[in-house]
């Protein structure tokens, strides 16, 4: 199973098999989408058995897959869908366990030892519950014996309301904390506040390595050395088999015979896994008392398990929000320069903040207007700025719509890369289409200016391929993405000489093309610093 989630995080598309969706701005489609770029009949996506199917119905702005546009493609898991500049990326879900109605009370495991419920000196008994999806299992509300819940009542029905009521509570107080330190030191002082227990830790699962990294741990009595460590044997069976564990005596209990246990004195605990809405479990809240056996009861424990339910949720909320927030910035600062769907990639990336400088082979692209600085004598500046500003948002989205990236612009010139920072096999391809697209583009533009009286203008464009140094260049005051190279300096030169709406590619660029056009080879031209000429050919359209 498969759906579509906002890179934004904003907006979910949940599919039925076979159904067919209508992605677009108006209210009355399956999937309303209110962003400008987004046609009202955008496009359609169907969920397959290998994918999502995804089919453009003609849009003013395009749908992409993984920055390429498209129209018609399936996308498979991870994949980047972009409508209009939209994006999605496609998560496969599984189907959702079914939901425990009632669970018996929890069964109970004798130690050879033991004789039994209770057992003889040094026996241990040991209950373990069912996790699900987050979802508590449901017990008996009837305690084996006296339970640790500063919950008080004349009647079972009156404890169970005062513990629900506690839970909405401190569910509401969680929902409030957005950072993730501030919430773990909330919910362990919430745990010493609602049961009598000695010690609190919470260890998260790192999605790297699957170790459970301690990352918070307090003890009632202020011992900070008593509260670093909880015992692994019972920290790994809570992950491992996803189940909430009871242990009236850790340290005979032959399930979790280890140094750990002895050394830290435990005598009874309870540990339950903190699973996430995708049913993975995210880490553990453990809680322990080091002086006395027996010490916790059913209840203790169903109430752990609702308690870590409600600490699941905020955890991933919490680290939701930082996620959106990070790849907010991110993009604010990157959208100026990649396509919508790029800039969402770097964006999820853990160091998104830091693009890699290093050497590799790029696209560069120059396009520039011809005979701008004679026109622009006869114009006023606000004229002037008004052609360049309608001029420029076409091109520069043009260059988006074939996943380029946007170096800078340089008085009437653009200059733009494909390869760098992320690179498609296709690339040049890519830029190739982009310059094509953009003298049809600048054709209809023309017609349409001439009605207004405006002027026509012309663009030449140079392509050239090869190894740059590309990273973040500038002052501590300020720095931006680029490129520096040879390859750049000859494709500065190839757009000097091309002629009026003329694309002029070098040899390089040419080779690298999966799908070269129709060219025709020009004079080799002498670019600065270079001791033998350039080849050089002239695209024909």
């Amino acid at each position: 199973m498969f759906k579509l989630l906002s890179t934004s995080g904003e907006q979910s598309i949940d599919l039925q098999l076979g159904r067919k969706l209508v992605v677009g701005r108006a209210v009355t489609s399956d999937v309303p989408i209110y962003d400008p770029t987004i046609s009202r009949r955008h496009a359609e996506i169907v969920l397959t058995d290998s994918g999502v199917r995804v089919t453009d119905l003609g849009s003013s702005n395009g749908t992409f897959l993984n920055g390429a546009k498209i129209t018609e493609a399936e996308a498979g898991a991870n994949d980047v869908v972009t409508f209009g500049k939209v994006a999605f990326r496609v998560k496969e879900v599984t189907a959702p366990l079914p939901r425990p109605q009632v669970v018996p009370p929890a069964a109970e495991f004798a130690s050879p030892k033991s004789g039994g419920k209770g057992g003889v000196a040094g026996g241990t008994i040991v209950r373990q519950l069912p996790v699900s999806g987050g979802v508590p299992a449901i017990v008996i509300d009837q305690p084996e014996g006296s339970s640790h819940l500063k919950v008080r009542g004349q009647s079972q029905e009156e404890r169970r309301e005062k513990k629900l009521s506690l839970l909405l509570e401190v569910s509401k107080e969680l929902s409030k904390q957005q950072e993730l330190d501030r919430l773990l030191d909330k919910v362990v002082d919430f745990t010493f506040q609602i049961m009598n227990v000695d010690r609190v830790s919470i260890l998260l699962l790192d999605g790297k390595s699957d170790e459970l990294i301690p990352r918070i741990s307090k003890s009632r009595t202020g011992d900070a050395s008593a509260a670093k460590h909880v015992p692994q044997s019972i920290a790994r069976k809570a992950v491992e088999e996803r189940v909430a564990i009871l242990s009236d005596n850790a340290a005979a209990d032959e399930r979790f015979k280890g140094k750990s246990i002895l050394i830290q004195s435990v005598r009874s605990a309870m540990c339950t896994p903190l699973m996430g809405s995708d049913q993975k479990v995210l880490g553990i809240l453990y809680v322990d008392n080091l002086t006395a056996t027996h010490s916790f009861a059913d209840e203790d424990l169903e109430f752990l398990i609702a308690f870590g339910g409600l600490t699941a949720i905020a955890i991933e909320n919490s680290q939701l929000s930082e996620r959106i927030r990070r790849e907010a910035l991110v993009r604010s600062n990157f959208e100026r320069y990649f396509s919508p769907n790029i800039a969402s990639v770097i964006a999820e990336q853990q160091d998104a903040g830091k693009l890699p400088s290093q050497k590799q082979p790029v696209v560069v692209f120059f396009s520039d207007i011809r005979g701008f600085t004679p026109m622009s004598e006869t114009m006023n500046p606000d004229e002037i700025a008004g052609l360049l500003t309608d001029y420029f948002t076409e091109m520069v989205d043009i260059v988006f719509e074939h996943s380029g990236t946007l170096d800078k612009f340089m008085g009437d010139a653009i200059m733009a890369l494909w390869g760098a920072p992320i690179g498609h096999a296709d690339d040049a391809d890519r830029a190739m289409q982009c310059a094509i697209d953009q003298l049809d583009t600048l054709e209809k533009m023309n017609a349409k200016w001439k009605e207004s009286g405006r002027q026509p203008l012309a663009i030449g464009i140079g392509i050239n391929f090869g190894e740059v140094f590309a990273g973040n260049i500038g002052s501590d005051r300020r720095l931006e993405y680029t490129v520096i190279g040879d390859a750049v300096n000859t494709a500065s030169r190839l757009c000097s000489s091309a002629g009026a709406n003329e694309i002029l590619i070098s040899e390089p660029f040419y080779k690298a093309l999966k799908k070269p056009p129709n060219v025709e080879a020009l004079e080799p031209i002498q670019v600065k610093g270079k001791t033998k000429k350039v080849p050089v050919y002239r695209v024909k359209r």
